[in-house]
């Protein structure tokens, strides 16, 4: 469910975020807008601001005199927050390509998809320090996932699994995460993911040779 569907439709976040999706306001704005102190609204503000739905986008100057007012605004990136389309979408697609692929020319795909993901995330120096923020970026995702040391290496566990409804559509589509757990740890991955009901996540990783 997305986080807009979460929310009482007449909730003071709701009615924010509505007038914020329309442009740009000041706390001033808003609390006129709403019916509510300037002090409530900094209040739901801050909140917004910590789920990364809301930032402070600049700032306003009425006439030459007094404090400037802090404009808000959606943050960026926070589409996905409004929206229940991407998973049935993902798995439509992935379905139509599993019609007009091989299953060799699909893998391949999804992994330059893996590679194309990896490439966007910081590096880190160790191997240790690379297993872990692969997992903090599956969590980032939304997995419930547990990082477990195995011998001489590691195991994501995940309780579930963030790309659940296109693993049901297309199981390779694990392909995708094991490719980007390589690229980001540079060690050896391998994907282990039980899909016998719901799909559920694992990995081991180790060392490459």
């Amino acid at each position: 469910m997305a986080w807009w569907q979460r929310q009482s439709d007449k909730s003071t976040r709701n009615r924010i975020v509505a007038l914020l999706r329309r442009g740009e306001r000041s706390v001033e704005e808003l609390a006129e807008s709403l019916g509510l102190t300037d002090n409530a609204v900094r209040a739901q503000l801050s909140a917004l601001e910590r789920e990364s739905v809301v930032v402070a986008t600049g700032v306003r100057r009425d006439g030459g005199v007094g404090k400037p007012a802090t404009l808000y605004g959606i943050a960026q990136h926070s589409s996905a927050l409004f929206s229940s389309a991407y998973a049935p979408v993902l798995a439509a697609v992935l379905a139509e390509l599993s019609d007009r692929m091989t299953p060799k020319q699909l893998e391949t795909l999804l992994r330059r998809a893996g590679h194309r993901v990896a490439a966007s995330l910081p590096h880190r120096a160790t191997f240790d320090e690379r297993v872990k923020a692969g997992t903090t970026f599956l969590a980032g995702l939304g997995a419930d996932a547990e990082l477990v040391q195995s011998g001489r290496g590691y195991e994501i566990r995940g309780h579930g699994c963030v790309l659940a409804d296109a693993v049901k559509e297309c199981p390779a589509s694990c392909a995708l995460l094991e490719q980007l757990l390589r690229d980001v740890t540079g060690g050896a991955v391998k994907e282990q993911c039980d899909r016998s009901g719901e799909p559920s996540c694992r990995f081991s990783i180790s060392p490459a040779a």
